[in-house]
């Protein structure tokens, strides 16, 4: 079976891209060809082409913006919000290879139930809105750093502030950007109409946006703003809507999209707002502009904390964006001191929790902490998607920490004046010289970050198992405290009952019968290699593996054995996550260290921390008199080395037995 699928988000960097990505791993995960198309800030990559268009047996939308959907007529395509892209990949896969999705027919726009089915998964304002929004920012981004270079470099002081003298470069420079500006409503409107009438519905919402931009049309100083041109769009999306599904003889229907419904929306949607609504809002326009710009002491600081607190609560998401557009939408009106409160919000996430997860071993995995790099990284550039992985893992603990460091840094921001002539946030925009009070600015970023890394240290429990000597000088079993996913590995790797603590660092451990452990293949052979596991249980595979180790000579009773086994299974499941499970025990019936290594491709219930099934199993034999805790070392070394997702991934696609040992070889 071969699927396709395209990812699109309103501001295409981050979620286009973590959607795809998801949806190729959940497809190779269910042994489906998949292609991806994204449609990002950068365009569109790895586009589809009219063979695999039609070769495929079935197409995902996963977008918060319009994507055209021409191509894919008589087609049966499923279309989602791009968060279910990233979050229910599988879900989506399995219901396009159940039939479950609609035929795509191009005017009545799905089959049968396809409304039904869709409807109660998106808001179509939602999506219509960030539509004309994604496609509005990189004029804003234009207008806003042009100005800023112009003014920054070319500028001159006077009493009034940076005046551009006339004539010079930077001029020039400062008229190009504002030439930007003009086209962001109509933009934004001609968007939000193509998005619900498609292409017929571009040219009246860019007319309509037009009129809504310049109060002269109706009479007034100052035009309709940001919120004329939302009007302005809707209003021609579905009065070009009403007009295509109007019936016309068959003479007409060549020249409806293309003349007519151009045309009379356009002439409907002007005279509406010239005559009826135009001059109403932009007098609610102005009187909103006038208000936000009068805003002091209490008021502004409430406004800073309802915006940080947006910001940050979805990251990216509905209600981010929301306070993303308000912040847009001011820019335009010469307001930038509403966007500089938001872009301190936009990049404290990320970096909050980068830092965080760099800083505190004791509360985050070593994957984490190695992701915490990039992390931060994205905070540099105001991409609050970069916090999702941390939210998603433990969000009642994640998001309160980022949303009161987001509100924090945003109050500061406001009480600093800190202004930001560009639709984006981050220290990248500080650096582009895009932001008032730059030195408030990163106060504001770096007591907003620390107050959410304070946060997070202080909610987060350790991931740690602690194990405490008695007075024998052995260990009680200690508890762990993550919840799932990688950690887990480095934290079920030492919960054992009566073991000793000394694990020697000065070297590799040493068995009681001698055998030196360096590497995993010390103590595995050829023999206790198994690709096609059979048991479709936990203790038939358990079973299974023992059988390896009694045939070779590493037991003396398989029973015996079988009962250490399952005693540490009792303590807790050593399915660790990630398909994998490492059951270990020690008994008197353990001759010699050994390992059985197993592949189970359907997996099998392991009682896993993150519920997944184990497919990769490795069973540890170690003799009850080892006083070094051979297990432990191995332990070690597989938590470290199962880490690597391509190790992993290498494991799982070996064909023959020397492969396998090969890869295990790598194991130290």
């Amino acid at each position: 079976m071969k699927i396709l699928a395209i990812t699109s988000c309103p501001n295409g960097i981050a979620h286009t891209y973590m959607a795809a990505e998801n949806l190729q791993k959940a497809a190779a995960k269910l042994g489906i060809e998949m292609k991806v198309e994204t449609q990002g800030s950068i365009g569109v990559e790895n586009q589809l082409t009219e063979q695999e268009i039609r070769e495929a047996d079935g197409i995902i939308i996963a977008a918060d913006k319009t994507v055209v959907k021409d191509r894919f007529v008589g087609k049966k395509l499923l279309v989602v919000g791009v968060q279910d892209g990233i979050r229910r990949p599988e879900e989506l896969i399995q219901r396009v290879m159940k039939g479950n999705v609609p035929v795509y027919q191009a005017e009545s726009r799905s089959a049968e139930g396809s409304s039904q089915e869709n409807k109660p998964k998106q808001n179509p304002i939602y999506r219509h809105l960030m539509n004309g929004v994604s496609y509005m920012v990189p004029f804003i981004v234009i207008g806003g750093l042009l100005i800023a270079i112009a003014l920054t470099i070319g500028g001159e002081k006077t009493p009034g502030g940076l005046v551009i003298p006339d004539g010079s470069f930077w001029k020039t420079v400062q008229n190009i950007g504002s030439a930007s500006f003009t086209f962001m409503i109509p933009i934004l409107a001609g968007f939000i109409a193509m998005s619900i009438a498609d292409r017929p519905g571009l040219a009246p919402g860019m007319v309509g946006g037009f009129i809504a931009a310049n109060g002269s049309f109706y009479g007034s100083e100052a035009g309709a703003g940001f919120i004329g041109g939302i009007i302005a769009g809707f209003l021609a999306g579905y009065v070009a809507l009403g007009i295509r599904k109007m019936k016309v003889g068959r003479a007409l229907q060549p020249i409806m999209p293309i003349i007519i419904i151009p045309v009379l929306a356009s002439l409907i949607v002007g005279l509406i707002f010239v005559f009826v609504i135009g001059a109403p809002v932009a007098q609610l326009f102005e009187a909103l502009t006038g208000w936000l710009a009068g805003m002091q002491g209490t008021s502004s600081i409430l406004l800073a904390l309802i915006l940080g607190a947006m910001i940050s609560f979805d990251m990216g998401g509905p209600v981010n964006k929301v306070a993303f557009l308000f912040g847009s939408a001011m820019i335009g009106e010469g307001n930038y001191e509403i966007m500089g409160p938001i872009a301190v919000a936009i990049c404290i996430p990320p970096i909050g929790m980068g830092l965080a997860a760099m800083l505190n071993k004791r509360k985050f995995a070593p994957a984490e902490r190695e992701a915490g790099k990039a992390t931060f990284t994205m905070g540099l550039f105001g991409i609050t998607e970069g916090a999702i992985p941390f939210a998603a893992q433990d969000p009642l603990r994640v998001i309160p920490s980022i949303m009161v460091g987001s509100m924090v840094g945003s109050v500061i921001a406001m009480l600093g004046n800190v202004g930001d002539k560009v639709a984006h946030g981050g220290p990248i925009v500080a650096v582009l010289g895009a932001v008032d009070h730059v030195f408030m600015f990163f106060i504001a970023v770096i007591v907003g970050a620390a107050v959410s890394v304070i946060l997070v240290s202080l909610l987060k429990k350790d991931i740690a198992a602690t194990v405490t000597p008695d007075a024998a000088g052995e260990a009680m079993p200690g508890h762990s405290t993550t919840g799932a996913g990688q950690s887990a590995i480095t934290t079920t790797a030492v919960a054992e009952s009566s073991v000793s603590t000394t694990v020697t660092s000065n070297g590799p451990a040493v068995s009681s019968q001698g055998i030196h452990i360096e590497k995993l293949t010390d103590i595995v052979t050829m023999d206790l290699i198994n690709l096609d596991l059979e048991g479709t249980t936990r203790d038939a595979v358990v079973d299974e593996m023992i059988g390896a180790l009694e045939r070779t000579g590493a037991v003396s009773s398989a029973s015996d054995f079988k009962q250490a086994i399952l005693a540490r299974e009792e303590e807790g499941s050593t399915g660790i996550g990630m398909n994998i499970a490492i059951p270990h025990g020690k008994s008197e019936a353990v001759l010699k260290p050994s390992v059985v290594f197993g592949i189970k491709q359907g997996g099998v219930d392991w009682n896993s921390a993150d519920g997944s099934e184990a497919k990769l199993i490795f069973m540890i034999a170690v003799p009850r008199n080892n006083k070094e805790n051979a297990h432990l070392k191995v332990l070690q070394m597989l938590s470290r080395k199962l880490m690597d997702d391509h190790f992993r991934e290498a494991l799982l696609a070996v064909t023959t037995k020397e492969e396998a040992y090969q890869l295990l070889d790598q194991v130290h």
